[in-house]
């Protein structure tokens, strides 16, 4: 067991930090553990209809994925003081986390067109469903997407260094969580009606 005493404060405060973000991972897993709890218990429902989700969901997985490869690489540029190398990985993995937002809402697109609409004539429980876990991902990138702007400016500016990059690691989990959680949700959309 670590003495937390015997750590300089500058430590202290880092693994504070990073406990912290843990924290409140861990309470937006419960969010979507109730949301995804609510929609298999829905699914028993009479009026239950299943929808087929549009393929910009699962283009969109290839985008996330590669921005959790870029973001990576920023990481260990940055680890190996190469803080050009971190801002231009940094640079794309922000540009390929907009351009998923940018797929989710031609996703919406494409309920609509199917007649799948989020409340009023059109709509399904499955289909709102859908909408509300998207929708709250989509917040939570927002969020991954400030951080990652910040985390840009700071690399360009050369805030971060080797011995000096908390803050870049704070937004690499948070955002590397997104990720998950996106691949999470999709494949409990994919395979929810197969196992419930």
């Amino acid at each position: 067991m670590i003495d937390l005493t015997q750590l300089p404060i500058k430590e202290k405060i880092a693994r504070s930090k990073i406990q912290m973000m843990w924290f409140a991972i861990m309470s937006l897993i419960m969010m979507f553990a109730g949301l995804t709890s609510a929609y298999i218990i829905s699914s028993s429902r009479r009026d239950w209809v299943e929808v087929n989700l549009p393929s910009e969901f699962f283009y969109s997985t290839g985008v996330i994925l590669l921005s959790s490869l870029t973001l990576f690489l920023a990481k260990k540029s940055l680890k190996s003081n190469n803080i050009s190398g971190a801002s231009l990985f940094t640079s794309i993995t922000f540009l390929l986390g907009s351009v998923f937002v940018a797929m989710q809402f031609i996703a919406f697109g494409s309920l609509t067109d199917a007649g799948i609409f989020f409340t009023g004539k059109g709509s399904s429980v499955a289909g709102s469903f859908i909408y509300i876990m998207v929708m709250a991902h989509l917040a939570h990138i927002v969020a991954g997407l400030i951080a990652l702007t910040v985390i840009t400016f700071k690399a360009v500016t050369k805030k971060y260094s080797k011995q000096e990059m908390l803050g870049f690691e704070l937004g690499a989990i948070f955002w590397h969580f997104v990720d998950v959680l996106w691949i999470f949700l999709l494949l409990f959309l994919v395979f929810a009606k197969d196992i419930f």
